[in-house]
């Protein structure tokens, strides 16, 4: 069995914001699998799904900040391991867009990961982040940032990463999360060389030119 937990705040006012991204890739499992969000247990809403193992996909009703009450209450009641349990966050530390996943990890300064392992006793289960970007190192920047929605450019790549990060989740369920870390994690870009030059003749010796 494995439990899928989106984080994310309730309420129409929160909706499509930076800090609901994990709201928003459990939306879009649930449309893609055909379940509804249509029931509510242990302080999350939740749809059933098989793959063919049993998947509760889940999304808590605590608020970002207490997360880990209903992660907890479902890993206890269902018996859950810790690495079938796989929490879809935010990332402010992370360019917009990005994909990172990990087996395990800190906080990181996230209150809903910080929750999630308070309550589960540990910080070792897999987590699943798409970055959206820092504006500053200032609370009422960051509090401003976080619960404010996507716009321009930003929108489209989130759009994106959402599609993507599903992916990377039903590659993680179907597969391991070795292999879904090793195919979905953004990799960094490689500056472009310059061509190279022609080798050049200094007094009859043969002089390469330095890549930059």
């Amino acid at each position: 069995m494995k439990l899928i937990v989106g984080l994310g705040n309730i309420g129409k006012e929160y909706e499509n914001t930076r800090h609901n991204i994990g709201f928003m890739v459990a939306d879009e499992l649930a449309k893609r699998w055909q379940v509804n969000f249509n029931k509510t247990e242990r302080h999350a809403m939740f749809a059933e799904y098989r793959m063919p193992e049993k998947i509760y996909l889940i999304k808590p009703t605590t608020y970002m900040n207490l997360s880990g009450v209903a992660v907890g209450e479902w890993a206890n009641f269902y018996h859950v391991d810790v690495e079938d349990i796989c929490i879809i966050s935010d990332d402010m530390d992370i360019p917009v867009g990005t994909i990172r996943i990990r087996k395990k990890g800190s906080a990181g300064g996230h209150n809903g990961l910080k929750s999630v392992g308070e309550h589960l006793g540990t910080m070792d289960f897999p987590r699943f982040k798409i970055g959206i970007g820092h504006p500053a190192r200032d609370n009422k920047a960051v509090i401003s940032h976080v619960l404010n929605g996507f716009h321009g450019d930003d929108k489209t790549t989130i759009e994106n990463a959402v599609k993507t990060m599903a992916d990377a989740i039903e590659c993680w369920l179907k597969e391991d999360v070795d292999v879904a870390m090793n195919r979905y994690n953004t990799k960094k870009e490689k500056k472009a060389k310059a061509p190279k030059e022609p080798k050049k003749e200094v007094e009859g010796v043969a002089q390469a030119v330095v890549e930059q």
